[in-house]
């Protein structure tokens, strides 16, 4: 091979080895990424010669070629693009790109707008795009996925007949949060929800409905979000609305944190007056006044469970659910 003037070797491409192995550029691409349609004599040659050459094919081209794409999108559907600065949503994209660090595949963030689902359209058009992890997936959108993806995309949250979902079994966790409280005496229990348009929020209501009912005691239901300041908000309508509330249960911990806050401003005790309970187990749960009681939510195993089954390609149940464990502090 010719030399630079610096005395390096110029880098060895697909053309020197298809010309080396007597064969088409075309048939000597299609050996290296092990296409069937090349006649084993011409593949293993071409192989051969890319050894003895030391060719080492682009990462990007052999994956466009082979149609397996590059990249792993993590799709983070929201009305505005600010639920892709949520602290969840980083620990998502932590799991995810050590798995494709281990495939060889990159992984990139994209905010998925709710009233614009074409936005699926556009990744499943992208060849560089390997798969997808859709994250806070609604029905609408779960509908609207397109058929080249399927087999390649699964979802953190609710799934559909086509796209298998992973997640926590948060209907469980906030049963047993009730039980708990209700185990502890409380009787006139709030919980502050999480956003409207997140479907899997829901079957933490239904839950707590429903334990609640069993025990024969009032729901108390509060609509809320993500932030401390739903919790701020929706701690302060629900003692105005309901003056004898005994205990508070919060959609996630920044919630409880914020109506533990709430209720301090307040003048009430917690847990004296008012017990509060969040969800998550985040760092900062054990570290509050009063330290949080709160569930387990293994976000980093199930991320890498969702990453996984989409770069492996092999078919997944359904539905997977990870289960939560109650995590007793002071505050309840």
């Amino acid at each position: 091979m010719a030399g630079t003037g610096g005395g390096r070797r110029a880098p060895i491409t697909l053309e020197d080895v298809a010309r080396e192995a007597g064969v088409s550029r075309a048939t000597a691409s299609r050996a290296l990424i092990g296409s069937d349609t090349v006649s084993t004599p011409a593949r293993e040659r071409a192989r051969a010669v890319a050894a003895r050459l030391g060719y080492a094919p682009d990462p990007l081209a052999r994956a466009l070629a082979a149609g397996t794409g590059t990249r792993l999108v993590v799709a983070v559907a929201g009305p505005d693009p600010t639920v892709l600065d949520d602290a969840y949503t980083g620990r998502v994209v932590n799991a995810a790109a050590a798995v494709g660090d281990r495939a060889g595949v990159g992984v990139s963030l994209q905010w998925l707008p709710l009233d614009r689902p074409a936005g699926l359209d556009r990744i499943a058009a992208d060849r560089s795009v390997h798969g997808l992890v859709l994250v806070n997936a609604t029905n609408g959108l779960l509908a609207r996925v397109p058929r080249s993806l399927r087999g390649r995309v699964v979802s953190i949250g609710v799934g559909s007949r086509d796209v298998p979902a992973v997640d926590i079994d948060n209907a469980g966790g906030a049963a047993t949060m009730v039980a708990h409280l209700i185990g502890t005496g409380r009787r006139r229990i709030a919980m502050i929800t999480g956003p409207r348009w997140l479907p899997c929020t829901s079957r933490m209501v239904e839950a707590y409905r429903a334990t609640l009912r069993e025990a024969g005691l009032p729901a108390r239901v509060v609509p809320g979000g993500f932030a401390a300041e739903d919790g701020l908000v929706g701690a302060r309508r629900a003692l105005r609305r309901w003056p004898d509330t005994d205990a508070v249960l919060a959609v996630c911990d920044a919630v409880a944190l914020g109506a533990i806050a709430a209720l301090r401003e307040l003048g009430v005790r917690v847990p004296g007056d008012v017990a509060v309970t969040g969800f998550d187990d985040v760092p900062m749960a054990a570290w509050g006044e009063p330290a949080l009681t709160t569930a387990t939510h293994p976000v980093r195993t199930i991320a890498t469970t969702a990453a996984t089954a989409v770069l492996g390609g092999e078919a997944v149940p359904p539905q997977t659910w990870y289960p939560s464990e109650l995590v007793l502090r002071a505050s309840a």
